[in-house]
């Protein structure tokens, strides 16, 4: 099949699957769906494992018979995430019950069991769950409202002034929610449609008045929040994970994440309200009237409760314990841990709160699953087969321009997915190793695919849980969604390559 071809098929599911981020009331399994899922994976399996090529070296203990059975699971698993015939959680459980029952990862079916589980026993996993809980208790104590809407208060006298007051709250809130939907849908998006309707502005009366800036401006700063911090969104813990597995040695741990982030990040924030207000020229310059119904609200939720300064006080404690690492020597998923126990002993959240946190233990089901297929199709050689069979399309590269192309290719290929986490999952650990086996700089990669792995986002508008319910809002025309996007991805490429290659190079990464 040619290169045409295989893009036609791409953007054929892709277009069948384009609302696949969106929140689902429907629990109902598609079996169609499915179905197709299972018969693609049924055929790699059974398709003739390719040649080594000569001189390629398996890591010790390797099975590439087994990595290509691995590679057929884990390509139909991708390809659920994509159609969405069912949750992610139950899709990566009955991907790891075929390869344990199968007996694929052991000689007897308790060691295959026992590999098929070894993922939940990561320590970025870990992180991600206790980051999820912080993130429940900072919701559901109204901590995180009440930062938002005090954010507006202070900044948001203009509709540039809102723009800057959303970049404000998302930096906060950023490092304690890694769910980039929560964060952005369930806390930021509610507050920014309601500005909007304040300034007069409506999906059904003058959206351009103040609204479709708002919006967008609204998604696409989530989107870079997300890229910022390791607990920004969920699915970073695969970049770890990946950079862990490439041979090289490399911890890009969450303090490592932000100082890599942390200055093209901040450019990013400071530029993107105003470059969107220029870009988008929504026809209401005056917002006072949306300051005086947040500084309402903000009233209304009364003085700050005992919940609400407990729960800024852990969080505060977090972030310092997170950025001090190195001092204390703890990992960060402990620190996460013992923010959620605090908040436990003080009853700012009782154990039936733990438990019912179903983003949680979903987030931990398929990123410990995910973990262990990525970390098996790098122990039985299939990471290093791939990348040496297609080390020859960047031959020739020099070292940077490797590195550039390939982040570039990434990047847009987000147009042939439905969310980032099939995009991360699908492309990361390979992406990596094809760089690294071509000679790019191995830190360097990482940063490049851990920050454009969120920036891609904006190329449509279903990328990603708050771009959809951004988008869902109805505000901005589907068409002009994509076309300020494509723009906006332009800007992130300038920024963070313009701002960060200088910076990387300063940090010695490349």
């Amino acid at each position: 099949m040619n290169l045409k071809a295989w893009l036609g098929v791409v953007f054929a599911l892709k277009l069948q699957c384009r609302m696949a981020d969106q929140p689902k009331s429907d629990p109902k399994i598609h079996y169609p769906k499915l179905g197709v899922c299972l018969f693609v994976g049924f055929i790699l399996w059974w398709l003739p494992v390719p040649d080594l090529p000569d001189g390629l070296i398996l890591p010790e203990g390797a099975n590439f018979d087994k990595g290509w059975c691995v590679f057929a699971v884990f390509a139909a698993t991708i390809l659920c995430f994509i159609l969405r015939p069912m949750p992610m959680g139950p899709t990566v459980l009955l991907a790891l019950v075929i390869l344990a029952a199968t007996k694929t990862l052991g000689e007897t079916g308790k060691e295959s069991f026992a590999a098929a589980m070894a993922g939940y026993g990561n320590t970025t996993v870990w992180l991600v769950v206790g980051a999820f809980l912080i993130a429940g208790a900072m919701i559901r104590t109204g901590l995180g409202r009440r930062i938002a809407l005090g954010c507006v208060v202070k900044f948001g006298k203009t509709t540039l002034g809102l723009g800057y007051a959303t970049a404000m709250a998302e930096v906060i809130l950023g490092p304690a929610i890694p769910s980039n939907t929560a964060r952005g849908g369930g806390v930021m998006a509610p507050i920014v449609n309601s500005l909007s309707r304040a300034l007069g502005s409506s999906p059904e009366n003058q959206p351009k008045r103040a609204g479709e800036y708002l919006m967008l401006n609204g998604a696409h700063l989530n989107l870079i929040t997300a890229a910022m911090f390791l607990t920004g969104m969920a699915a970073n813990g695969l970049v770890v994970e990946a950079a862990a597995g490439s041979g090289k040695g490399i911890e890009f741990g969450w303090m490592t994440w932000l100082k890599g982030s942390i200055v093209p990040g901040l450019a990013s924030l400071l530029l993107m309200p105003w470059f969107l207000f220029k870009l988008l020229k929504p026809e209401m310059q005056d917002a006072k009237a949306a300051q005086y119904k947040a500084k309402k609200q903000l009233h209304e939720m009364g003085p700050w409760t005992i919940g609400e300064k407990i729960m800024m006080g852990v969080f505060l404690m977090l972030l310092v314990l997170w950025a001090s690492g190195k001092i204390h020597g703890m990992h960060t998923g402990v620190v996460a841990l013992m923010g959620v126990l605090i908040l436990i002993l003080t009853g700012t959240e009782k154990w039936e709160d733990i438990t019912g946190n179903k983003e949680a233990w979903d987030a931990m089901i398929w990123l410990g699953g995910m973990v262990c297929m990525a970390g098996l199709l790098k122990d039985h050689g299939f990471i290093a087969w791939f990348a040496s069979s297609m080390e020859g399309q960047v031959s020739g590269f020099g070292a940077l321009a490797t590195a550039l192309t390939l982040a570039l290719v990434y990047f847009y290929s987000m147009y042939g997915f439905s969310m980032l986490t099939g995009h991360i999952t699908a492309m990361v650990a390979a992406f990596l190793a094809l760089a690294i086996a071509a000679g790019a700089p191995p830190l360097l990669m990482v940063a490049l695919l851990a920050y454009l792995s969120n920036l891609c986002g904006c190329l449509t508008n279903y990328s990603t849980g708050p771009v959809v319910i951004y988008s869902g809002f109805g505000y901005v025309p589907v068409a002009r969604w994509f076309k300020v996007g494509f723009i906006v991805s332009l800007f992130h490429l300038v920024v963070w390559l313009g701002v960060g290659l200088p910076y990387w190079k300063l940090l010695g990464w490349w």
